[in-house]
């Protein structure tokens, strides 16, 4: 019987060792904010499309770029967009075994980049970062209240960090008095190379809109042989600072040459190619997904009426109700 015993034992060990080792990744989408309350219904379809993460995005608004007081948790504003809105979200999200990113996120009027925000005087520049610190702070005690995975601390805000790097570091700081979890600022993709805090920070994060095929329709391997030109620097910055990348956000419309500039999302794009939008997609994941410097992202961008938005007709970012849905559930389900 004793030889029996070692010799199952031995079996159990080999086939162990057959089953491939799959490292966990933050496989995520980014749940947009919404008018109303989340309920299991509105969180079933990340489930079922294998994510195991979500951001949850509240907005400050700036009204006037002359006069950047930063306005927010509001009673003008949408449920999702305020305190108690990303509080319930993140509540409806844990419940169903989603970890969450809070992501603040700022609106100047007219939908200026918020890449290009700095004040003109020092005290409006006194009015930014009070206003600001104020905004970032009652969300990272939010984040800290409900056991929130990840908080980041920003999003793509190049010209702000540029001016004033020692406010973003005692900003840091002070936030890390308040919240336990990992901290993360989402960098725009040709920013992030001077961001000049993350190694206080625990992962380096990339709104990754990288372009990657000029084609009007993109191969996937046109993708992948776009994405070795990236690769390799996003390697080396990871080992250099010790710190892995995740995607704050990844993603692309389901328009013609959707790999060449996939930050675009002004109305003059208003071709539908589903294709184009599959095959950028399949490529960033074959690419990148199970390099070890990679910690996973947020797909760009999954709203909570999952039967009322996206479709075949759809010609923007998100994948819902569109054939990439079935790539995501299938690459996700790898992780």
């Amino acid at each position: 019987m004793r030889y029996v015993f070692y010799f199952l034992l031995s079996l159990m060990f080999v086939s162990c060792a057959a089953i491939p080792h799959q490292s966990s990744k933050i496989n995520g989408v980014s749940f947009v904010a919404s008018r109303g309350v989340v309920d299991s219904t509105h969180v079933k379809p990340i489930v079922n499309i294998n994510a195991n993460a979500a951001s949850v995005m509240p907005f400050g608004f700036i009204k006037d770029i002359n006069h950047p007081e930063i306005i927010h948790n509001t009673d003008r504003q949408w449920f999702g967009e305020t305190r108690s809105g990303a509080g319930q979200y993140i509540e409806a999200l844990h419940k169903e075994g989603i970890k969450v990113m809070v992501k603040p996120q700022l609106w100047i009027s007219h939908g200026e980049f918020t890449g290009f925000l700095k004040a003109t005087s020092e005290a409006d520049w006194q009015l930014l970062e009070t206003s600001y610190t104020d905004f970032i702070i009652e969300y990272a005690e939010l984040a800290e209240e409900l056991n929130v995975e990840v908080f980041c601390i920003g999003t793509e805000l190049e010209e702000f960090i540029k001016n004033r790097p020692e406010y973003w570091r005692q900003l840091i700081k002070e936030i890390r008095t308040i919240y336990t979890g990992n901290l993360t600022y989402a960098a725009n993709w040709d920013e992030f190379w001077t961001t000049p805090f993350w190694s206080e920070l625990d992962y380096v994060g990339i709104d990754a809109y990288f372009p990657v095929s000029d084609m009007q329709t993109p191969t996937i391997e046109d993708c992948i042989k776009g994405w070795e030109k990236h690769k390799q620097g996003l390697k080396a910055f990871s080992e250099k600072l010790d710190r892995p990348i995740v995607f704050t956000e990844f993603g692309y419309r389901s328009v013609d040459y959707s790999g060449k500039e996939p930050w675009r999302y002004d109305r003059s794009m208003t071709s539908v190619n589903l294709e184009a939008q599959n095959n950028a997609t399949q490529a960033l994941f074959d690419a990148i997904w199970q390099e070890d410097w990679f910690a996973g992202g947020y797909l760009w961008k999954w709203f909570i009426d999952h039967h009322k938005v996206g479709g075949l007709e759809d010609n923007q970012f998100t994948p819902q109700n569109k054939p990439v849905e079935e790539i995501l559930k299938v690459h996700y389900g790898k992780y």
